[in-house]
């Protein structure tokens, strides 16, 4: 595939995960060893269709990006990104959320909340072009591409922190590893609960609806104030973490 993504006109290019990033959370070790380095996904920052857009994304602290996997297999395993955390916000218990959107092919979002080495809750949503999917605050959160075609999927969420990644590479990997037999746990965390399937929704609360371009909302950018605040907006992840 070509490298450059035209978003409203214009050009930009990746900042591209290599399969040597990665090597601490995958599955198949033997596989990974007999491989020589190569590009696995395509990451999009700070999008935004004009300079208009731009500082009133910036101002209300907001990130807009696009992130692209192409189909493969890593060993027996689904491709995947490295996966990560939040951390939380300032003078908060609660860390930042994020809202994805698939806009071509298919996504497997695998989102854990940890307690310790224990995994409390696993959640997985399987999403198709159109859908959203919002992860609540405190979870980690894996896409996988367990697709032949190539995903598309853009992202939502706050620009003032940076993500964790090193308590997923420090269990090596998320709770769960999806191969092509089906999802097996990951025996390094000391306790992985069963997965809650979860089917990607609407989230009336902030004016947020599957088949919308959520791009758009830029338009009424106070809507995703809860992306910032997460604090101030708890109820509307209660549909993704009720037991």
């Amino acid at each position: 595939m070509g490298k450059e993504l035209d978003f409203y006109g214009d050009i930009r290019y990746p900042d591209i995960r290599m399969l040597y990033d990665m090597d601490e959370v995958i599955y198949d070790q033997e596989w990974l060893r007999s491989q020589d380095n190569m590009e696995l996904y395509y990451m999009y920052r700070d999008l935004f269709k004009n300079e208009s857009d731009h500082k009133k994304i910036v101002d209300h602290k907001l990130r807009y990006d696009i992130t692209i996997i192409p189909p493969a297999m890593l060993g027996d395993e689904y491709v995947k990104t490295a996966g990560h955390y939040h951390p939380p916000v300032p003078g908060h218990h609660v860390s930042y959320a994020e809202l994805y959107q698939v806009l071509e092919g298919e996504a497997t979002y695998l989102l854990q909340k940890a307690d310790g080495e224990r995994i409390v809750d696993v959640i997985v949503c399987e999403a198709k072009p159109g859908d959203l999917v919002l992860v609540p605050p405190d979870y980690g959160h894996i896409t996988i591409n367990a697709s032949n075609e190539t995903l598309k999927m853009a992202n939502w969420v706050c620009r003032e922190f940076s993500s964790l990644y090193e308590p997923i590479k420090k269990f090596f990997g998320g709770a769960y590893y999806l191969l092509t037999e089906g999802f097996v746990k990951n025996s390094d965390y000391t306790e992985v609960p069963e997965i809650r399937f979860v089917k990607a929704m609407d989230y009336p609360e902030a004016g947020l609806y599957c088949g919308e371009d959520m791009y758009k909302t830029v338009e009424d950018i106070d809507k995703l104030d809860f992306l910032v605040n997460p604090q101030d907006h708890l109820d509307i992840f209660q549909k993704m973490t009720s037991l």
